[in-house]
């Protein structure tokens, strides 16, 4: 194994101790009993932490205000890891949206076959061009949620479950 691929493997299983011993915690227990939040909204398990980013990232690329209040109108409908979900919501931040925004609408345009006008990054361009450029811009945007979002999914699935296979066989060597 060479060595990046040990340094991936380890630190994989060290956030996912961090995230088993964090729900240990006797003192989120007790801010859990206070604020009354379900217990299952801050698992630290693979299917939630999973589900969490799946939904942040699904919710991040979409360009619209409040990401993060989208991710809390579905905590009736779906169970995910909710910390999670929200911090993916950060990755769409005032520094991120203009690159992002900029190649989804470009990406848009060329999958529906139409010519992207020249950007500028002002108010009074979007307000005249918004017409132009809506459909592209979230058909762009769609397919980077959706590709990106279960590419997290995947991810977060395989690095978890490579961790405990390396922890388990680790473990057995011990013996």
């Amino acid at each position: 194994m060479d060595i990046i691929a040990q340094i991936k493997t380890d630190k994989c299983i060290m956030i996912r101790k961090t995230l088993k011993k964090t729900s240990r915690s006797e003192k989120l227990k007790s801010f859990i009993k206070k604020s009354k939040v379900p217990p299952e909204f801050l698992a630290a398990n693979r299917k939630m932490i999973s589900r969490g980013v799946l939904l942040g990232l699904l919710i991040a690329f979409i360009p619209m205000p409040m990401q993060m209040a989208a991710v809390l109108l579905f905590m009736p409908f779906f169970r995910f890891n909710v910390p999670i979900a929200l911090a993916m919501c950060w990755i769409t931040n005032p520094f991120t949206m203009p690159p992002m925004y900029y190649t989804e609408y470009h990406f848009g345009a060329f999958l529906l076959g139409m010519e992207a006008q020249p950007v500028e990054l002002t108010l009074e361009w979007f307000s005249n061009n918004i017409d132009d450029i809506f459909i592209p811009l979230y058909f762009g945007a769609v397919i980077f949620s959706l590709v990106f979002g279960f590419l997290g999914y995947w991810a977060v699935n395989h690095f978890w479950k490579s961790s405990v296979h390396k922890d388990k066989e680790k473990h057995r060597h011990d013996r």
